[in-house]
């Protein structure tokens, strides 16, 4: 329960903007997750209607697993001793039976010790509903500090060689989909040149920059492992610190696109997955997207998770695209969640391409329904299927 309450940032962020004066952001994390909770559920389902995606989300979740009367009648408390009482893997199986999703793909970080102890020293079962990605995030930053601190736990040594060897030993453990990273809100490639005119004893102490990471370690181990990249630009980690302690301190920025261009241009042997968080970003990335044969774009990610961009998006990117995307990344928080993102979404995005086949059919284009099921499938997860298989 604890950590399905942590996981809702974005609503907790959202109560704080009608939250009485006197509930401090210091006075409502020093309260138990259940104190919180009671204040959300107060502010954002009893004192106002939750029209919110954030919180109509919420609803959709637990409309779908039955707990309609809970709901009608504000009945949190009903609804805690529902979770309380199920069990944990036949939850699990429920929730992808009525996302009808088959599978997901979990984000695994090796340098956080309590995600490392699920995988050392032999990995605990994983549901088959659940896939692997391996998340590089500290390659991308070029935190250097960070990363020797993880070769040392692994007593490998705190050079390139030892960063290649961390990331073959992880991909070995998590035998991953891909290798995944959130890269920061100011990222460029190649780097600034700043830190090449850096005196040789400064360089040294400060260690490998972004740019000699990736070119020099997690690309070359991707190609010899096969394994794509999948991206995720525009995250301004931390932009309102006092909503750090729920991770709802994230904010968005605009990305540098030339960039992504600049890196699937020098790698072609490397597949990248993308997608991007500001939506002024959009246009500029499907152009590149249909430019760029090893370059794959997924899904409305976080803050453009919300029913009228997704329509916007799916429009534009039909147009430019075709099929030869994936209209859908549902970036779970929480298990749940897949319900109402992917039961949201759908419908979005089925509205959304009603208008093309309309005028299919008015041009005399014939088309059957086992078409139509297969473009759909293709935008839903299998144009990503077979950009991965190509």
């Amino acid at each position: 329960m604890e950590q399905r309450e942590r996981s809702f940032w974005q609503i907790r962020s959202e109560y704080f903007m009608v939250a009485p004066a006197e509930i401090t952001h210091e006075l409502f994390f020093a309260k138990t997750k259940l104190e919180q909770s009671d204040l959300v559920w107060q502010g954002l389902f009893v004192e106002r209607s939750p029209i919110s995606e954030a919180c109509q989300g919420v609803i959709t979740t637990l409309q779908r697993l039955g707990l309609e009367r809970q709901v009608a009648d504000r009945d949190l408390r009903g609804i805690r001793a529902w979770f309380a009482q199920q069990s944990l893997d036949e939850h699990v199986e429920n929730i992808f039976r009525l996302a009808k999703v088959r599978y997901a793909v979990m984000t695994n970080i090796p340098y956080v010790e309590e995600e490392a102890q699920h995988w050392q020293p032999e990995a605990k079962p994983v549901t088959s509903r659940l896939r692997k990605a391996l998340r590089i995030d500290n390659f991308l930053k070029g935190d250097w500090a960070s990363i020797c601190e993880a070769l040392k736990k692994e007593g490998l040594d705190e050079t390139m060689d030892g960063a290649k060897e961390y990331l073959r030993k992880w991909a070995g453990i998590y035998k991953p989909e891909y290798m995944m990273a959130s890269t920061p809100h100011d990222w460029r490639y190649p780097e600034p040149a700043a830190a090449a005119s850096m005196k040789p004893l400064v360089k040294a102490y400060a260690g490998f920059g972004a740019s000699e990471l990736l070119e020099e370690a997690v690309v070359p181990v991707c190609e010899e492992l096969s394994l794509p990249i999948a991206l995720k630009l525009g995250a301004w980690r931390g932009m309102s610190p006092d909503l750090d302690p729920c991770c709802g301190g994230d904010g968005v920025a605009s990305a540098d696109v030339a960039s992504l261009q600049a890196l699937c241009a020098k790698f072609p042997k490397v597949k990248f997955l993308v997608t991007v968080l500001s939506r002024a970003n959009q246009h500029e990335l499907t152009v590149v997207c249909q430019k760029t044969r090893n370059l794959h774009l997924y899904g409305c990610w976080w803050y453009c998770n919300n029913p009228s961009i997704i329509e916007e998006l799916t429009k534009m990117r039909t147009e430019m695209l075709g099929t030869a995307y994936t209209a859908q990344h549902s970036d779970c928080r929480v298990l749940e969640q897949l319900l109402y993102k992917w039961d949201h979404s759908r419908q979005i995005i089925g509205e959304a391409l009603v208008p093309y086949y309309q005028r299919l059919l008015r041009k005399g284009w014939r088309l059957t329904r086992e078409e139509l099921r297969r473009d759909l499938q293709l935008l839903l997860g299998g144009s990503y299927e077979a950009f991965m298989a190509r």
